[in-house]
């Protein structure tokens, strides 16, 4: 079944159609976003937050995607913090604009980027953190095979407030 939903690596040119997606959610996300301050909705903002994903990317320790539906931009999708030595590790992070929830698009983006994670970049393991109350997201880690593992008291500011994650993991069983 071809669902249309893929995730590549985010370009400059991604820029303006990420704000508008952003400016159009502001309110679906500000829930579980921390705050940002308004250049992060624009494209000069989403530019400069572009530049610097792929400067990480060029240095190994962030993997920027963009999550595109049907050939529009959607949402952004990425391995965070990734780092190697005997830990070889990275922390996956997401969102999708609110036409895009509920499709199985957060789903399909997880796997895909899952499996980047696993293959291309051979990490053994991929964690992720949710508010507490954010069920759907819960949902869409358990349908990638991601475990819960324990509780971060305090963990992320979301919306100016120290707010409790739920910790989860997924281990690549074929990591050599």
């Amino acid at each position: 079944m071809d669902t249309g939903v893929v995730i590549r690596i985010v370009r400059e040119e991604d820029a303006e159609p990420l704000a508008a997606v952003l400016r159009a959610n502001r309110e679906f996300l500000r829930p579980w976003e921390p705050k940002h301050d308004e250049a992060y909705f624009t494209a000069d903002g989403q530019r400069r937050i572009i530049d610097d994903a792929l400067l990480l990317y060029s240095g190994g320790v962030h993997l920027p995607c963009a999550i595109i539906r049907h050939g529009e931009l959607v949402g952004r999708i990425n391995i965070n913090n990734i780092v190697r030595g005997n830990l070889q590790t990275g922390d996956v992070g997401y969102w999708v604009a609110q036409s895009a929830g509920g499709q199985g698009v957060a789903t399909i983006a997880v796997e895909a980027v899952v499996t980047l994670a696993f293959t291309a970049l051979n990490l053994h393991r991929v964690g992720a953190n949710t508010l507490i109350h954010n069920a759907r997201s819960q949902r869409v880690l358990a349908k990638n095979g991601f475990e819960r593992i324990g509780l971060a008291p305090k963990f992320l500011r979301i919306e100016g407030i120290w707010q409790d994650h739920v910790m989860f993991q997924r281990v690549n069983p074929d990591w050599v």
